[in-house]
Protein backbone atom coordinates (compact mmCIF):
# COMPACT_ATOMS: atom_id res chain seq x y z
CA UNK A 1 0.00 0.00 0.00
CA UNK A 2 1.36 3.43 -0.98
CA UNK A 3 2.33 5.72 2.07
CA UNK A 4 -0.10 9.46 1.40
CA UNK A 5 1.20 12.57 2.43
CA UNK A 6 -1.89 13.40 4.65
CA UNK A 7 -3.03 16.52 4.72
CA UNK A 8 -5.38 17.63 8.12
CA UNK A 9 -7.35 21.27 8.28
CA UNK A 10 -10.87 19.54 8.64
CA UNK A 11 -12.60 18.87 11.44
CA UNK A 12 -15.14 16.47 10.15
CA UNK A 13 -15.76 14.15 6.71
CA UNK A 14 -13.82 15.71 3.53
CA UNK A 15 -16.83 15.98 0.74
CA UNK A 16 -14.92 17.57 -2.35
CA UNK A 17 -11.50 18.93 -3.58
CA UNK A 18 -10.51 20.63 -6.84
CA UNK A 19 -7.26 21.30 -7.63
CA UNK A 20 -5.80 25.06 -9.01
CA UNK A 21 -4.85 24.57 -13.07
CA UNK A 22 -3.40 28.14 -13.11
CA UNK A 23 -1.63 27.79 -10.02
CA UNK A 24 0.44 23.80 -9.37
CA UNK A 25 0.11 22.50 -6.22
CA UNK A 26 -2.79 25.00 -5.06
CA UNK A 27 -5.23 22.40 -3.17
CA UNK A 28 -9.14 23.82 -2.12
CA UNK A 29 -10.82 21.04 0.00
CA UNK A 30 -14.27 21.11 0.92
CA UNK A 31 -16.05 19.36 4.14
CA UNK A 32 -18.81 18.44 6.37
CA UNK A 33 -17.63 21.00 8.97
CA UNK A 34 -18.64 24.21 6.68
CA UNK A 35 -15.24 24.59 5.79
CA UNK A 36 -12.87 25.28 2.45
CA UNK A 37 -9.18 24.36 3.45
CA UNK A 38 -6.57 26.15 1.37
CA UNK A 39 -3.49 24.10 0.84
CA UNK A 40 -0.05 24.95 -0.92
CA UNK A 41 1.13 21.97 -1.53
CA UNK A 42 5.07 23.12 -1.03
CA UNK A 43 4.03 23.88 2.25
CA UNK A 44 3.07 21.35 5.28
CA UNK A 45 0.24 22.54 7.00
CA UNK A 46 -2.82 24.17 6.15
CA UNK A 47 -2.57 27.79 4.01
CA UNK A 48 -5.93 29.08 5.44
CA UNK A 49 -9.32 28.26 5.81
CA UNK A 50 -13.01 29.63 4.86
CA UNK A 51 -15.63 28.84 7.84
CA UNK A 52 -19.35 28.79 6.10
CA UNK A 53 -21.29 28.93 9.59
CA UNK A 54 -20.99 25.21 9.80
CA UNK A 55 -23.08 24.53 6.45
CA UNK A 56 -22.00 21.26 5.35
CA UNK A 57 -20.42 21.92 1.71
CA UNK A 58 -21.47 19.17 -1.01
CA UNK A 59 -19.25 20.79 -3.50
CA UNK A 60 -16.70 23.26 -5.05
CA UNK A 61 -15.53 24.32 -8.63
CA UNK A 62 -12.95 27.06 -10.01
CA UNK A 63 -14.73 29.77 -11.95
CA UNK A 64 -12.76 29.03 -15.48
CA UNK A 65 -10.32 31.78 -16.60
CA UNK A 66 -10.70 33.40 -12.73
CA UNK A 67 -9.52 31.22 -10.43
CA UNK A 68 -9.93 33.76 -7.32
CA UNK A 69 -13.43 33.11 -8.03
CA UNK A 70 -14.89 29.99 -6.16
CA UNK A 71 -18.92 28.45 -6.06
CA UNK A 72 -19.69 26.33 -3.42
CA UNK A 73 -22.95 23.97 -2.61
CA UNK A 74 -24.14 23.97 0.60
CA UNK A 75 -28.11 22.79 1.12
CA UNK A 76 -29.89 24.31 -1.66
CA UNK A 77 -27.55 26.91 -2.00
CA UNK A 78 -24.82 28.08 -4.50
CA UNK A 79 -22.71 30.80 -2.86
CA UNK A 80 -19.83 32.42 -4.45
CA UNK A 81 -16.57 34.20 -3.29
CA UNK A 82 -13.20 36.23 -4.42
CA UNK A 83 -10.41 34.03 -2.53
CA UNK A 84 -7.12 35.82 -2.82
CA UNK A 85 -4.80 33.74 -1.66
CA UNK A 86 -2.98 33.91 2.22
CA UNK A 87 -4.45 36.99 2.12
CA UNK A 88 -8.47 37.67 2.41
CA UNK A 89 -11.60 36.32 0.88
CA UNK A 90 -15.19 37.58 0.66
CA UNK A 91 -18.99 36.26 -0.45
CA UNK A 92 -19.80 37.85 -3.53
CA UNK A 93 -23.22 36.49 -3.80
CA UNK A 94 -25.72 33.39 -3.33
CA UNK A 95 -28.24 31.88 -5.61
CA UNK A 96 -31.13 30.12 -4.38
CA UNK A 97 -33.00 28.36 -6.95
CA UNK A 98 -32.66 24.89 -6.06
CA UNK A 99 -35.80 23.54 -4.24
CA UNK A 100 -33.71 20.55 -2.74
CA UNK A 101 -29.71 19.77 -1.22
CA UNK A 102 -27.40 20.31 -4.33
CA UNK A 103 -25.04 17.45 -5.05
CA UNK A 104 -22.63 19.20 -7.74
CA UNK A 105 -22.18 22.59 -8.96
CA UNK A 106 -20.10 23.05 -12.08
CA UNK A 107 -19.26 25.97 -14.18
CA UNK A 108 -19.04 26.67 -17.78
CA UNK A 109 -15.93 26.20 -19.63
CA UNK A 110 -17.04 30.15 -20.77
CA UNK A 111 -18.20 30.50 -17.30
CA UNK A 112 -21.01 32.08 -18.31
CA UNK A 113 -23.71 29.23 -17.01
CA UNK A 114 -23.10 27.81 -13.61
CA UNK A 115 -25.16 24.18 -13.35
CA UNK A 116 -26.65 22.86 -9.66
CA UNK A 117 -27.67 19.09 -9.68
CA UNK A 118 -30.28 18.26 -6.74
CA UNK A 119 -32.13 15.57 -4.97
CA UNK A 120 -35.08 16.48 -6.71
CA UNK A 121 -33.63 15.37 -10.01
CA UNK A 122 -33.76 19.13 -11.27
CA UNK A 123 -31.05 20.95 -12.82
CA UNK A 124 -30.89 24.69 -12.67
CA UNK A 125 -28.93 26.81 -15.14
CA UNK A 126 -27.66 29.96 -13.67
CA UNK A 127 -26.30 32.95 -16.08
CA UNK A 128 -23.81 34.50 -14.31
CA UNK A 129 -23.53 37.39 -15.90
CA UNK A 130 -27.40 38.36 -15.86
CA UNK A 131 -27.38 36.81 -12.02
CA UNK A 132 -30.78 35.19 -12.90
CA UNK A 133 -32.11 31.59 -13.71
CA UNK A 134 -31.66 30.63 -17.36
CA UNK A 135 -33.80 27.54 -17.19
CA UNK A 136 -34.53 24.98 -15.07
CA UNK A 137 -33.72 20.95 -17.10
CA UNK A 138 -36.37 18.70 -15.46
CA UNK A 139 -38.21 15.55 -15.91
CA UNK A 140 -35.24 14.01 -17.30
CA UNK A 141 -34.29 12.14 -13.90
CA UNK A 142 -37.13 10.53 -11.47
CA UNK A 143 -34.47 10.16 -9.21
CA UNK A 144 -31.26 12.17 -7.08
CA UNK A 145 -29.37 14.16 -9.57
CA UNK A 146 -26.21 13.36 -8.23
CA UNK A 147 -24.02 15.02 -11.37
CA UNK A 148 -23.57 17.06 -14.17
CA UNK A 149 -20.81 18.56 -16.49
CA UNK A 150 -21.23 20.81 -19.42
CA UNK A 151 -19.72 19.95 -22.65
CA UNK A 152 -16.95 22.41 -23.55
CA UNK A 153 -17.67 21.83 -27.60
CA UNK A 154 -21.26 22.19 -27.44
CA UNK A 155 -21.96 25.41 -25.66
CA UNK A 156 -25.26 25.05 -24.92
CA UNK A 157 -25.26 21.32 -24.04
CA UNK A 158 -24.45 20.18 -20.44
CA UNK A 159 -25.23 15.87 -19.30
CA UNK A 160 -26.20 14.36 -15.78
CA UNK A 161 -26.02 11.46 -14.14
CA UNK A 162 -28.89 10.06 -11.89
CA UNK A 163 -29.32 7.48 -8.74
CA UNK A 164 -31.98 6.33 -11.45
CA UNK A 165 -29.18 4.73 -13.40
CA UNK A 166 -29.79 7.33 -16.05
CA UNK A 167 -27.33 9.49 -18.12
CA UNK A 168 -28.91 12.13 -20.05
CA UNK A 169 -27.75 14.55 -22.46
CA UNK A 170 -29.78 18.02 -22.47
CA UNK A 171 -29.94 21.19 -24.59
CA UNK A 172 -29.86 23.69 -21.94
CA UNK A 173 -31.26 26.42 -24.04
CA UNK A 174 -34.51 24.76 -24.76
CA UNK A 175 -34.25 22.93 -21.64
CA UNK A 176 -35.41 19.57 -23.25
CA UNK A 177 -33.65 16.26 -23.76
CA UNK A 178 -31.80 14.90 -26.29
CA UNK A 179 -30.58 11.58 -25.39
CA UNK A 180 -31.17 9.22 -22.56
CA UNK A 181 -28.67 5.92 -21.77
CA UNK A 182 -30.46 4.09 -19.07
CA UNK A 183 -28.02 1.55 -17.32
CA UNK A 184 -30.86 0.13 -15.67
CA UNK A 185 -31.66 -2.00 -18.89
CA UNK A 186 -30.91 -5.55 -19.67
CA UNK A 187 -29.15 -4.66 -22.77
CA UNK A 188 -26.83 -1.98 -21.16
CA UNK A 189 -25.73 -4.72 -18.44
CA UNK A 190 -24.55 -7.41 -21.10
CA UNK A 191 -21.73 -5.02 -22.39
CA UNK A 192 -20.38 -4.75 -18.86
CA UNK A 193 -20.72 -7.97 -17.20
CA UNK A 194 -22.12 -5.85 -14.75
CA UNK A 195 -23.44 -9.07 -12.18
CA UNK A 196 -19.87 -7.88 -10.52
CA UNK A 197 -22.24 -6.72 -7.26
CA UNK A 198 -25.20 -5.99 -6.04
CA UNK A 199 -25.91 -2.34 -6.03
CA UNK A 200 -27.72 -0.97 -9.28
CA UNK A 201 -26.10 0.98 -12.05
CA UNK A 202 -26.47 4.23 -10.33
CA UNK A 203 -24.74 7.18 -11.67
CA UNK A 204 -22.67 8.12 -8.51
CA UNK A 205 -20.04 10.38 -10.88
CA UNK A 206 -19.38 11.38 -14.46
CA UNK A 207 -16.41 13.77 -16.40
CA UNK A 208 -16.26 15.49 -19.26
CA UNK A 209 -12.27 15.63 -20.53
CA UNK A 210 -11.75 19.80 -20.95
CA UNK A 211 -10.98 20.82 -24.61
CA UNK A 212 -6.69 20.64 -24.10
CA UNK A 213 -7.42 16.93 -23.54
CA UNK A 214 -9.52 16.37 -26.52
CA UNK A 215 -6.74 15.16 -28.38
CA UNK A 216 -5.52 12.49 -26.00
CA UNK A 217 -9.13 11.02 -25.03
CA UNK A 218 -11.40 12.38 -27.49
CA UNK A 219 -15.02 13.71 -27.18
CA UNK A 220 -16.21 11.20 -24.04
CA UNK A 221 -17.95 10.94 -20.89
CA UNK A 222 -16.69 8.60 -18.36
CA UNK A 223 -19.25 7.26 -15.65
CA UNK A 224 -19.07 6.08 -12.37
CA UNK A 225 -21.68 3.65 -11.64
CA UNK A 226 -22.87 2.26 -8.57
CA UNK A 227 -22.51 -1.78 -9.92
CA UNK A 228 -18.75 -1.55 -9.95
CA UNK A 229 -18.25 -0.44 -13.29
CA UNK A 230 -16.67 2.95 -15.42
CA UNK A 231 -18.50 3.07 -18.52
CA UNK A 232 -16.53 5.04 -20.98
CA UNK A 233 -18.92 6.44 -23.97
CA UNK A 234 -18.00 8.46 -26.86
CA UNK A 235 -20.26 11.14 -27.06
CA UNK A 236 -19.67 12.26 -30.93
CA UNK A 237 -20.15 8.51 -32.71
CA UNK A 238 -23.25 7.92 -30.11
CA UNK A 239 -25.06 11.11 -31.09
CA UNK A 240 -24.47 11.31 -35.50
CA UNK A 241 -26.64 8.34 -35.92
CA UNK A 242 -28.84 10.05 -34.37
CA UNK A 243 -29.02 13.86 -34.87
CA UNK A 244 -31.59 13.93 -37.20
CA UNK A 245 -34.51 12.81 -34.96
CA UNK A 246 -33.76 16.05 -33.11
CA UNK A 247 -35.41 19.55 -33.79
CA UNK A 248 -33.29 22.28 -33.84
CA UNK A 249 -35.18 25.17 -33.95
CA UNK A 250 -35.30 27.09 -30.78
CA UNK A 251 -34.61 30.36 -29.66
CA UNK A 252 -32.33 30.76 -27.06
CA UNK A 253 -32.48 33.48 -24.07
CA UNK A 254 -33.23 33.83 -20.46
CA UNK A 255 -37.11 31.96 -19.51
CA UNK A 256 -39.24 29.84 -21.76
CA UNK A 257 -40.51 26.48 -21.23
CA UNK A 258 -39.27 24.51 -18.65
CA UNK A 259 -40.39 21.34 -20.03
CA UNK A 260 -38.71 18.99 -22.41
CA UNK A 261 -40.14 19.90 -25.87
CA UNK A 262 -39.50 16.52 -27.44
CA UNK A 263 -39.12 13.15 -26.43
CA UNK A 264 -35.46 12.34 -25.94
CA UNK A 265 -33.90 9.01 -27.82
CA UNK A 266 -33.12 6.35 -25.21
CA UNK A 267 -29.54 5.13 -27.36
CA UNK A 268 -28.96 1.68 -28.05
CA UNK A 269 -26.24 0.67 -25.72
CA UNK A 270 -24.65 -1.36 -28.25
CA UNK A 271 -24.15 1.61 -30.71
CA UNK A 272 -20.96 3.60 -31.00
CA UNK A 273 -17.46 3.10 -29.32
CA UNK A 274 -19.05 2.69 -25.64
CA UNK A 275 -16.61 0.65 -23.31
CA UNK A 276 -16.87 -0.92 -20.01
CA UNK A 277 -13.88 -0.82 -17.71
CA UNK A 278 -15.18 -3.52 -14.85
CA UNK A 279 -13.61 -6.26 -12.96
CA UNK A 280 -12.70 -8.26 -15.82
CA UNK A 281 -9.98 -5.69 -16.30
CA UNK A 282 -9.19 -6.00 -12.75
CA UNK A 283 -11.48 -3.11 -11.80
CA UNK A 284 -13.59 -2.28 -9.02
CA UNK A 285 -15.63 -4.81 -6.79
CA UNK A 286 -17.78 -2.26 -5.05
CA UNK A 287 -19.50 0.91 -6.15
CA UNK A 288 -17.42 3.52 -8.20
CA UNK A 289 -18.07 6.94 -6.57
CA UNK A 290 -15.94 9.45 -8.50
CA UNK A 291 -13.76 10.00 -11.65
CA UNK A 292 -11.36 12.44 -13.12
CA UNK A 293 -8.93 12.87 -16.19
CA UNK A 294 -5.26 12.94 -15.74
CA UNK A 295 -3.78 16.53 -15.41
CA UNK A 296 -0.47 15.26 -15.59
CA UNK A 297 1.40 14.28 -17.98
CA UNK A 298 -0.16 14.22 -20.98
CA UNK A 299 -3.81 16.09 -20.13
CA UNK A 300 -6.75 13.65 -20.19
CA UNK A 301 -4.33 11.01 -21.11
CA UNK A 302 -5.37 8.64 -18.11
CA UNK A 303 -8.65 7.74 -16.26
CA UNK A 304 -8.65 7.66 -12.44
CA UNK A 305 -11.26 6.26 -10.36
CA UNK A 306 -11.83 5.99 -6.78
CA UNK A 307 -14.62 3.29 -5.33
CA UNK A 308 -16.21 1.97 -2.39
CA UNK A 309 -13.88 -0.63 -2.61
CA UNK A 310 -11.14 1.27 -1.03
CA UNK A 311 -9.42 1.57 -4.11
CA UNK A 312 -7.71 3.93 -6.86
CA UNK A 313 -7.23 2.65 -10.13
CA UNK A 314 -5.60 4.53 -12.86
CA UNK A 315 -6.89 3.63 -16.14
CA UNK A 316 -4.63 4.29 -19.31
CA UNK A 317 -7.51 4.13 -22.29
CA UNK A 318 -5.94 5.42 -25.10
CA UNK A 319 -4.85 2.75 -27.06
CA UNK A 320 -8.47 1.90 -27.01
CA UNK A 321 -9.51 5.03 -28.13
CA UNK A 322 -8.01 4.74 -30.85
CA UNK A 323 -7.94 1.54 -31.71
CA UNK A 324 -11.66 0.83 -31.04
CA UNK A 325 -11.29 -2.52 -30.39
CA UNK A 326 -11.83 -3.81 -26.62
CA UNK A 327 -11.56 -7.56 -27.55
CA UNK A 328 -7.46 -7.00 -28.03
CA UNK A 329 -7.23 -4.50 -24.38
CA UNK A 330 -6.24 -6.70 -21.21
CA UNK A 331 -5.75 -5.66 -17.64
CA UNK A 332 -2.02 -5.22 -18.26
CA UNK A 333 -2.94 -2.83 -21.27
CA UNK A 334 -5.64 -0.96 -19.68
CA UNK A 335 -4.93 -0.19 -16.09
CA UNK A 336 -1.95 1.32 -15.37
CA UNK A 337 -1.99 1.20 -11.71
CA UNK A 338 -4.00 -0.09 -8.55
CA UNK A 339 -3.53 1.91 -5.27
CA UNK A 340 -4.92 0.04 -2.19
CA UNK A 341 -6.69 2.54 0.56
CA UNK A 342 -7.73 2.25 3.79
CA UNK A 343 -11.38 3.85 3.48
CA UNK A 344 -14.06 4.34 1.18
CA UNK A 345 -13.02 7.38 -1.87
CA UNK A 346 -15.71 10.60 -1.42
CA UNK A 347 -14.48 12.28 -4.00
CA UNK A 348 -10.70 12.83 -5.75
CA UNK A 349 -9.03 15.48 -8.34
CA UNK A 350 -5.53 15.38 -10.01
CA UNK A 351 -3.24 17.95 -10.66
CA UNK A 352 -0.61 19.02 -13.04
CA UNK A 353 2.67 18.11 -11.54
CA UNK A 354 4.89 15.32 -11.95
CA UNK A 355 3.97 14.36 -8.24
CA UNK A 356 1.66 14.23 -5.34
CA UNK A 357 -0.71 14.17 -8.38
CA UNK A 358 -4.23 12.55 -6.77
CA UNK A 359 -5.90 13.98 -4.14
CA UNK A 360 -8.52 11.63 -2.73
CA UNK A 361 -11.21 12.60 0.11
CA UNK A 362 -11.96 9.86 1.83
CA UNK A 363 -14.67 9.15 4.69
CA UNK A 364 -12.35 10.83 7.05
CA UNK A 365 -11.09 14.47 7.73
CA UNK A 366 -8.06 13.93 6.55
CA UNK A 367 -7.10 14.46 2.61
CA UNK A 368 -4.70 11.93 1.15
CA UNK A 369 -1.73 13.28 -1.71
CA UNK A 370 -0.62 9.79 -4.00
CA UNK A 371 2.19 10.32 -6.44
CA UNK A 372 1.53 8.35 -10.09
CA UNK A 373 4.34 8.73 -12.41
Amino acid sequence: MQKPRRLKGHKDTVTCCIASRDRPGIIATSGEDGCICWFDMRCKDVVFTMDLDNKPISSICFKPGNENVVYASSGAEVMFFDVQMASSWKQLGTYSFNKEEINQVTCSSKSSFVAAADDSGDIKIIDVQQQCLYKTLRAGHTSICSSVQFLPWRPWEVITGGLDTKLVLWDFSKGRQCKIVDFGRPDASSQSNAGQCLNPAFVHALVIPEVDMLDNSGKICVVARGDGVVDVLDIESDLAASNSKSSTKSSKGCGGSKKPTTTAETLDQHRGKRFSLDYTLGGHTAAVSCVSFSLFGERGKFIISGGNDSSLKVWDCSKHLVDGESSSSTSSDILRQNIQLSKKVNWLCTTPTDSENIIVCDTSKVVKVYSVT
